[in-house]
């Protein structure tokens, strides 16, 4: 199993300066991450960073909340797409699944679905906020709206990935959809049960340490 390309190394802190996404991308290319996730502004830094190299750049919309309105996430999602990013990890419309109104969750994911082509849409559930009907229904939508990934976590929430949701996450979509399990996965060992449990890519900030881990 080649580790790193599991990995989406990531840095959304709001604090993270020039030298801090430098720092992201020259680790993502030595270690050869699948990519690298940051915040909507660095993407066109982080093009030009890895330019080159086969490392992608993804980023994420309507985050961390979700509760921006659809208008707002498909033009934040045409924006991170002309500026050069390969994948967009979206965050569902929180409030609308709470309140079960289904068919305002789904258009939303269709919307960011439809605001270009040939990128790679990740759709962020929130699994420490939901109930277990709630994530089922979610991970039904985000496949009706033709996501390519459920995502577990923002990791802003005080909640991050556990095996459970993600076992429950891939019993849910189609064979052809996948699992990326973002939030508190430091560790080797986090890192193997969140791959055992059926998570295709994980989010994590500790790439270099779960690499290095013996």
């Amino acid at each position: 199993m080649n580790l790193a390309k599991y990995i989406d190394h990531t840095l959304l802190k709001p604090q993270a300066a020039r030298e801090d996404i430098e720092k992201l991308c020259r680790e993502a290319r030595q270690y050869g991450f699948f990519s690298v996730c940051v915040n909507p502004y660095w993407v066109p830094f982080c093009k030009d960073q890895l330019k080159g190299s086969d490392v992608k750049v993804c980023t994420v919309i309507g985050f961390p909340l979700g509760a921006n309105t659809t208008e707002t996430k498909v033009f934040e999602a045409k924006d991170a797409l002309k500026n050069g990013a390969d994948e967009l990890d979206m965050v569902i419309n929180l409030g609308a699944v709470k309140s079960a109104d289904w068919d305002t969750v789904l258009q939303d994911i269709k919307a960011v679905r439809a605001a270009g082509e040939n990128f790679t849409l990740k759709v962020i559930i929130e699994t420490s906020v939901l109930t277990q009907e709630e994530k089922v229904k979610a991970c039904e939508l985000c496949a009706q709206a033709g996501a390519d990934f459920v995502k577990t976590s923002t990791g802003f929430t005080g909640g991050g990935a556990t095996a459970e949701d993600v076992r429950l996450m891939r019993a849910h979509v189609p064979a052809n959809m996948q699992v990326k399990a973002s939030g508190g996965v430091r560790t080797r060992e986090d890192f193997d049960a969140m791959v055992a449990a059926g998570a295709t890519r994980i989010g994590a900030s500790a790439g270099v340490k779960i690499i290095e881990e013996k």
